[in-house]
């Protein structure tokens, strides 16, 4: 019951959050997709690993990850309290929420939609790995973008500065 209440939280959150960047992105033109080579992982001295993504013209961070072992492309948000997947994605990465498993609700700018909490194995961005990422199934017309959040970044360090986004393990 208390995992149900706060992915039910998790995803009135992110349901505020996410129809002022599907806006955004709509009017502007959205930069194309994050290169490999753009997103570079380097160890630091210190024995931890980071990666660096640099900020679109858009104004917001996007950036290619391996999800379950299939790479995706998300939208960094964190004001985002979870990691957003689009339907079609996460069917991608064989994850197919029957119609009982759309147990949360989210208020969007369409409504409120229902949503399917889902726990994935793996998030890797560079040589970042995080494992039990808690996430919620959007239906497509709802989400534009898969949406990385804090049930991600909350598990490593995160700085942004100088049009950098750089992200520690």
């Amino acid at each position: 019951m208390r995992e149900t209440i706060v992915f039910a939280i998790a995803a009135l959150i992110l349901a505020a959050v996410v129809p002022r960047f599907y806006t955004d992105l709509k009017q502007a033109a959205a930069p194309p997709p994050v290169a490999a080579s753009a997103v570079s992982a380097a160890p630091e001295p210190t024995g931890s690993r980071s990666v660096m993504i640099r900020q679109g013209g858009n104004g917001h961070f996007q950036l290619e990850a391996v999800v379950d072992g299939r790479r995706m492309e998300f939208l960094v948000d964190t004001g985002a309290t979870g990691v957003a997947l689009r339907e079609s994605d996460a069917a991608w990465l064989g994850i197919h929420p029957a119609e009982r498993d759309y147990t949360a609700r989210s208020a969007t700018a369409n409504g409120v939609v229902r949503v399917a909490p889902v726990v994935l194995d793996r998030i890797e961005v560079g040589d970042i790995v995080v494992h039990n990422v808690a996430a919620v199934v959007f239906p497509d017309q709802t989400l534009g973008q898969n949406l990385l959040g804090m049930s991600f970044l909350s598990r490593v360090r995160w700085q942004q500065d100088n049009g950098r986004l750089v992200l520690e393990q």
